[in-house]
């Protein structure tokens, strides 16, 4: 077996054997990489669709070889497992490489490694909730200050791809901005970010932990080797604690953010401004102002701690203040992520599908009062009675969908029995025609019908956004129907 301890892009990777374990949009870059560097590849993956044979057709093409339907058993003699994002830690051809001795690399570990010796550097996000947007707001903050950027990882463009072939025009990029999800983070061992992030912490894919523990240690590993800014949350002293246990680079600085007024190295909120104290020369008694929280879009309390975690990130590679400012008012959001979907009979219906987990809805639904809220789906080991107490005044009614109910139910009964409950039973996804009319009986004008589920989509939907996309549609039938 090849030593790959100090492999990198200078290295012969013709001698390389090496298995790519998922063929998604991650998977298929890193095969094609490896093999337009002459390894040995061999590609598997435990689906067998459409998508997954007409990728299959293009690597087969390049030269890699291919086992679809079967995704669990490691060849011998391999030198080296890279693993898409979407894989479990506890994989069993994970469990299968490791008690081999077999290296495991995730994309972002691939990419590190085919770095070319003048890279742009890294400023990597991660956390439970928030990674997209903070990501995209960096990313936009970036161009805005005209470095040449793209939001990659587990975000649109592959990492692999985007390290390959740079932006594609012949220029080069100045700096990634890189969403970093916590199945990839067991798998990283020599990332050196100038910034890294976790904006916070809270019981997600716990099932793929195997506990919430397992999932704190894989999140703490984004700080690992950082530079020049470990940046933390100041409201989720668990993100302090990592930034603590972190083995950094001598001289990276611990910088916080908060939504009050920020200490020393923090930044923070004043008077409805976004202010930094850490980047600044006299930062034990000046701060320099940034943005206006206005200028955050959409307005929200979790979204404006997203906008001060990207700021620090951008400000810890010297971006100008006015640049933060320009790229808070130019960027665009992603979709399902508490968009106003429109008014009908005065009452207003915001999608935030995106919200897959407690932390997350509990954030967009203190963003409105009073409120029918929509929920349900897959919990994923989560429980509800937190989120409950903490939202039950705000509640005008619930409607639940999807297959883990029951626990809101339960929830909803012990802590909040006054609020009206609907639960359909349905369970295609044209159930949302009658949530959403259910909610609009609950609703009277001047509420809010949101549609924060604190579950995943997979019992009903492809994903969180065909979930999102019923939920709009089924709006727009409220209003084709004058209801």
């Amino acid at each position: 077996m090849i030593d790959l301890s100090t492999w990198s892009r200078g290295s012969d990777w013709s001698q390389l054997h090496a298995v790519v374990a998922g063929i998604g949009i991650a998977g298929f870059a890193a095969a094609d990489a490896l093999l337009s560097l002459g390894s040995r590849v061999l590609v598997v993956d435990d689906a067998n669709g459409e998508e997954q044979r007409e990728r299959a057709n293009i690597l087969e093409i390049l030269g890699a070889g291919i086992r679809l339907g079967d995704g669990h058993t490691l060849p011998p003699e391999v030198d080296l497992l890279v693993v898409s994002p979407g894989l479990p830690p506890a994989a069993p051809i994970i469990a299968a490489a490791l008690a081999s001795g077999v290296p495991v690399w995730g994309e972002l570990e691939l990419a590190w490694r085919l770095r070319d010796a003048t890279a742009a550097p890294w400023l990597t996000i991660t956390g439970t909730n928030g990674k997209t947007t903070t990501t995209l707001m960096v990313a936009s903050m970036l161009r805005s200050a005209g470095i040449i950027t793209d939001a990659v990882g587990n975000i649109g463009r592959s990492l692999v791809d985007a390290v390959m072939h740079g932006p594609g025009d012949g220029t080069r990029y100045g700096a990634l901005a890189v969403e970093v999800g916590a199945p990839q983070l067991p798998f990283v061992h020599t990332i050196s970010p100038l910034a890294s992030v976790c904006l916070n912490l809270a019981p997600d894919h716990v099932d793929l932990f195997g506990g919430f523990e397992n999932y704190r240690l894989a999140k703490g590993r984004i700080y690992d080797r950082t530079q020049v800014a470990a940046i933390y949350n100041v409201a989720d002293p668990e993100t302090e604690r990592m930034v603590r246990d972190a083995d950094v680079v001598e001289g990276c600085r611990a910088i916080g953010f908060t939504l009050g007024t920020p200490g020393l190295s923090m930044l923070g909120v004043v008077d409805d401004l976004l202010v930094d104290r850490a980047f600044v020369d006299n930062r034990r008694d000046t701060a320099q102002e940034l943005a206006s929280v206005h200028d955050v879009v959409p307005f929200a309390p979790h979204n404006v701690a997203n906008a001060l975690a990207a700021a620090a990130l951008v400000r810890a590679l010297g971006v100008e203040p006015g640049a933060v400012r320009a790229g808070l008012r130019a960027f665009e959001p992603a979709h399902h992520r508490i968009a106003d979907v429109g008014d009908v009979g005065g009452v207003r219906y915001i999608d935030d599908s995106k919200a897959t987990n407690a932390h997350a809805a509990l954030g967009s639904l203190r963003t409105y009062d009073p409120v029918v809220w929509i929920a349900g789906g897959l919990a994923k080991g989560q429980t509800f009675d937190e989120l409950v107490v903490a939202v039950r005044d705000r509640l005008r009614g619930v409607v639940l969908l999807g297959q883990d109910r029951a626990l809101f139910v339960e929830a909803l009964t012990r802590h909040a029995p006054q609020v009206p409950v609907v639960a359909v039973d349905r369970t295609d996804t044209g159930a949302m025609e009658d949530v959403v009319r259910a909610a609009a009986v609950l609703a009277r004008p001047g509420d809010t019908v949101l549609l924060a589920p604190a579950c995943a989509s997979w019992d009903m939907f492809t994903d969180y956004a065909e979930r999102g996309r019923a939920f709009v549609s089924a709006v727009h039938r409220l209003t084709e129907d004058g209801s």
